[in-house]
């Protein structure tokens, strides 16, 4: 079940999960707030799942493109969204260097294997001058909780917060920075 629908999206449930109209809100607005999106921003969500999210990111008034490795989320989020969604893997992603000014991940992060690869690719297609990141993503203490329950925790990676805040140093961002949510979740963020 872990897999089909949360790390494999695919079938009638990660179908309803992913394409819920509320799915993951909890951290649209931390994430927008942080990203600071405008009518001159291109964001590129990674992990965009059914485009719930990609749908209020297009509010802001910047173009939005969604990255997912799972055929069936990219269909549905290209309906759900009506914007461009690419199927593909965060650690390869198939866009030009500097082609975003933001880059986006909600609760995406957690299954990525090889986070400072990732991060390396999510620098690689941020703008150098006004490229931005926001990642959101699931603390180590809610490990086993409704947050993170068993067995999805065992297939996941949490971060310390300091920890979490080096990985973007180690793949070449010059600063970034850890800051906790309302309902404690991590909220990465970096340039």
């Amino acid at each position: 079940m872990t897999d089909r629908i949360a790390r494999r999206p695919h079938g009638r449930s990660a179908r309803a999960t992913y394409g819920a109209s509320d799915v993951h809100s909890f951290a649209w607005e931390p994430v927008l707030e942080a990203l600071r999106l405008g009518e001159d921003d291109r964001l590129l969500d990674v992990g965009c799942g059914g485009g719930v999210f990609l749908r209020r990111a297009l509010e802001t008034g910047s173009e939005v493109v969604g990255l997912d490795h799972s055929r069936e989320m990219v269909e549905l989020a290209r309906k759900t969204a009506g914007v461009s969604v690419v199927e593909g893997r965060a650690d390869q992603l198939p866009f030009a260097d500097g082609e975003f000014t933001a880059v986006s991940c909600i609760v995406a992060f957690f299954f990525l294997d090889e986070p400072v690869r990732v991060l390396r690719e999510m620098r690689r297609v941020l703008d150098s001058e006004r490229g931005r990141l926001a990642i959101f993503t699931t603390p180590p203490e809610a490990k086993g909780t409704p947050a993170a329950p068993y067995p999805l925790a065992t297939r996941g990676h949490f971060y310390e917060d300091d920890e979490l805040a080096r990985l973007p140093l180690d793949a070449g961002f010059a600063e970034a920075h850890v800051t906790r949510t309302e309902i404690g979740a991590q909220l990465l963020t970096a340039r």
